[in-house]
């Protein structure tokens, strides 16, 4: 395969914290950007959803007695903070970008409409999809799905700590068996999760493809992008 067109690139807000427990570490963001710049230049439009886990954890804080959904705005705000985070690695190494937003926020953030996205990623630059999709009880991974069906992308490429979908956690379980792929209703039988189950099926209805792989391995957004086998694919 020659290669994506254009593609939407979920990260975790853990990736961004690097080894640390929480926060945002300046290398990883760094070298982050550098990864997600370097397939940007190869002509591949890039639409990016990044969570909020280093931040905030809205489930979390609701299971310690918060309300749920002041948990869920919080997580939102939080990947707020990490777009920007992103974006600004990014214009520092000469990627044009632009921070969308599901909730307003004029000063900080455009906000989210869908055509100037798809005018945005046209034009060459890296649309950044901040906030979630602005409702509560929904994960950043149905955001990201939401965003990749209304841009179009041709895949979706979520970029996690392991190198792939596992029969369980691989984390814990050394004896856990790697997918090379697998169907989305395989994933929703066996509960595997990768992805939340409304994420899921939000991709098996509009038939849009998740590639799952390791971010930790240099080299690994540009290889997916151009269509290379890297980590699992669910289809």
């Amino acid at each position: 395969m020659a290669g994506y067109k254009r593609i939407l690139l979920k990260l975790s807000g853990e990736a961004l914290a690097g080894g640390a427990a929480f926060g945002i570490a300046a290398d990883r963001i760094k070298s982050l950007g550098r990864e997600v710049a370097e397939v940007a230049a190869a002509g591949i439009q890039v639409g990016v959803v990044v969570g909020g886990g280093n931040i905030f954890r809205g489930v979390a804080a609701a299971a310690q007695n918060m309300d749920r959904v002041t948990a869920d705005h919080m997580g939102m705000l939080a990947t707020v903070i990490n777009s920007l985070a992103l974006s600004d690695a990014l214009e520092q190494l000469g990627v044009p970008t632009r921070v969308m937003s599901a909730i307003e926020m004029r000063q900080v953030a455009e906000p989210y409409i869908r055509r100037r996205a798809i005018r945005h990623l046209e034009k060459g630059r890296i649309a950044i999809f901040a906030a979630g999709t602005s409702n509560p009880y929904f994960s950043t991974d149905t955001a990201a799905t939401l965003r990749a069906l209304e841009i179009k992308a041709e895949v979706m490429a979520k970029g996690t700590r392991v190198d792939g979908v596992y029969d369980k956690d691989p984390l814990k379980f050394p004896d856990a068996v790697r997918y090379p792929r697998i169907s989305y209703l395989e994933v929703l039988a066996q509960g595997l999760g990768v992805m939340d189950a409304t994420a899921i099926a939000m991709c098996r209805d509009n038939r849009l493809p998740v590639v799952v792989f390791n971010l930790a391995t240099s080299g690994n957004i540009m290889r997916m992008s151009m269509g290379e086998t890297v980590g699992t694919l669910i289809h």
